[in-house]
């Protein structure tokens, strides 16, 4: 098994896909390294070399990935708060950063409902 910046790799996947498992690498990255490596990006992780592992592992190491490019998003994201700009201040509430609508859906950001007693349609009104 391939460990690489203290992530396993899974054993049965594309080398191509399985580098994505590390925190910071997407697919277009995963495939600049691997070109860079000059290991095949069809290669399954248990068919990898030492040598092509050690390859990649010395381009992996040139990015920041894992702990230190999660502890550089929490900074911005602290430092967004602590200048009370609007981006930290819908983090500060937990609501969507990024324009979304809240009146409907944004549930995964704002939990489940909390019934609201006096909203939605009147008791007296009638219907049209």
């Amino acid at each position: 098994m391939a460990r690489i910046e203290g992530v396993d790799l899974p054993r049965d996947k594309r080398v191509e896909i399985a580098l994505t498992y590390i925190y910071g690498i997407g697919l277009k990255t995963s495939q600049n390294i691997l070109a860079a490596a000059n290991v095949s990006p069809d290669t399954r992780v248990r068919d990898l070399s030492e040598a092509e592992v050690q390859r990649i592992r010395e381009q992996v190491s040139t990015l920041t990935t894992e702990g230190d490019l999660r502890r550089e998003v929490q900074l911005n994201i602290k430092r967004l708060m602590e200048i009370n700009c609007y981006r930290g201040m819908r983090h500060r509430r937990n609501l969507p950063v990024h324009g979304q609508r809240t009146r409907t859906n944004a549930r995964t950001r704002r939990g489940e409902k909390k019934t609201v007693p006096g909203r939605g349609r009147r008791r007296g009104a009638t219907k049209k």
